[in-house]
């Protein structure tokens, strides 16, 4: 069976074992939490990150390139569109969760809101978390309302890589206490409570929930 290295509070982690099971492919979680990795798994990820996947003789790490990988050997259901523009499209909201929402949503609050005082025994500073949220939140969410239409997805009318991407990043900020408000952001709010209850997502979701003893209210209207 497939080995998927990580947590499942981690975003990239999670991206993996949403799309595993989208395809109803079957894996063990191997903890390995992503700070002063043992000199045995930088050798499966040199930049010492998770995920990491290994099944047999082949091993990856980063999310994106296991995503790829998985998709060519396991074609269905398709993940990725066969459209050359809506591949792209899918490609780069893969990539703005990446990069564009996870320093903001995972280093700025997820981590020192709920990371830090849990494992770390490190107060939260609210005031700091409250501060960026105010300010650094609405730019990306406004971006993601003007991308959203009417259609399952964000890449046309169907789940794509790039809707995984995206959603994933925003458990973090939902695990953390914040969303986006749907009065000012109604195709967002409405799009993430769809991805979310598809049951690949709701299924990890609850169970992270359980592991970091998050409150009912958290997540009760998801």
């Amino acid at each position: 069976m497939a080995i998927v290295y990580g947590v499942n509070a981690s975003p990239f982690v999670r991206k993996v074992r949403v799309f595993m099971a989208e395809k109803g492919l079957p894996y063990e979680l191997k903890p390995m939490l992503p700070f002063n990795v043992p000199a045995e798994y930088r050798k499966m990820s040199p930049l010492g990150k998770i995920p990491c996947y290994q099944d047999g003789n082949v091993t990856l790490p980063d999310s994106s390139v296991i995503c790829a990988y998985l998709e060519r050997i396991h074609p269905r259901p398709e993940l990725y569109p066969s459209d050359s523009h809506a591949y792209a499209r899918a490609l780069w909201f893969e990539e703005y969760g990446d990069s564009g929402l996870a320093p903001t949503f995972g280093s700025k609050i997820f981590l020192p809101k709920i990371v830090a005082p849990r494992f770390f025994n490190q107060p939260a500073d609210d005031a700091a978390i409250r501060k960026v949220a105010e300010e650094e939140l609405p730019p990306l969410f406004d971006y993601l309302e003007g991308e959203l239409g009417n259609g399952e997805g964000i890449v046309g009318n169907r789940f794509t890589i790039g809707d995984i991407g995206i959603a994933t990043q925003f458990v973090n900020l939902r695990h953390a206490g914040f969303s986006p408000d749907p009065q000012r952001w109604p195709r967002l709010a409405g799009y993430l409570q769809r991805i979310h209850g598809r049951p690949s997502f709701k299924a990890v979701i609850e169970e992270e929930a359980r592991d970091l003893g998050l409150g009912a209210g958290t997540w009760a209207s998801a």
